[in-house]
């Protein structure tokens, strides 16, 4: 669908659709303490946050690559360091965790505007339901799909359009905002628009323009500009 920028500021949308991890959420200090967990229990160095964070966004296998580096290709059960992680992660799934400056302010406006929201995330169900139970800001999501509730995720339009039947809006008039390559082409694919969270996990600023979203956000407060 081509649309030009001032249709696209004039829709009224019926529905945000957020993803978790580096869009909603502040999580990668947690993830990075699990990570941290499994390398020790290995008698490796722990590493910082320069090295986990950019990786928050991308999954298990993303984490330990950062982690274990070079030494990551000669693991020979790496499914069994997927398991340490996320068990790791699991016992203290919300020690750090928070949503990003603005995402509460946001939230409460979209729900003051009578906009729906919901949330969209590859994180597997086991891990997305009990973290967002300890955050408060996120108790009002109507509804919630994770990366494993059907047998496919992101990038594929599936789930985002899974979403927006459950919030019953026409994907058309749906935002979903992100902060991963696959994001973007989820919702491409779902013919949805999409906003790219440029204060989450991307790679650089230079990579996420080159997503082409529709909207590239500097902060979650950019989101009031479309309600």
């Amino acid at each position: 669908m081509v649309t030009s920028n001032k249709q696209i500021h004039d829709i009224d949308y019926d529905a945000f659709i957020f993803d978790l991890d580096g869009t909603l959420l502040d999580t990668a200090d947690d993830l990075g303490a699990a990570l941290n967990t499994v390398l020790v229990s290995h008698n490796l160095p722990k590493v910082s946050a320069d090295i986990y964070r950019p990786a928050a966004s991308n999954g298990a296998a993303a984490l330990l690559q950062a982690g274990f580096g070079e030494l990551w290709l000669k693991q020979e059960d790496p499914n069994t360091l997927r398991q340490q992680l996320l068990s790791a992660y699991s016992d203290n799934i919300a020690v750090h965790s928070r949503c990003f400056d603005g995402i509460a302010q946001l939230l409460l406006a979209l729900e003051k505007k009578n906009i729906k929201w919901g949330i969209m995330t590859n994180k597997p169900s086991f891990l997305t339901i009990p973290l967002i139970a300890k955050i408060k800001t996120l108790q009002n999501a109507q509804a919630v799909v994770s990366g494993d509730t059907l047998e496919v995720a992101k990038p594929s339009p599936l789930p985002l359009l899974h979403t927006a039947k459950l919030l019953a809006v026409d994907p058309a008039r749906c935002l979903y905002i992100g902060d991963a390559e696959r994001d973007i082409q989820a919702a491409k694919a779902a013919n949805m628009h999409s906003s790219t969270a440029l204060w989450g996990y991307v790679p650089s600023e230079a990579d996420a323009l080159n997503w082409n979203a529709d909207f590239n956000w500097q902060s979650p407060i950019d989101g009031f500009n479309h309600i």
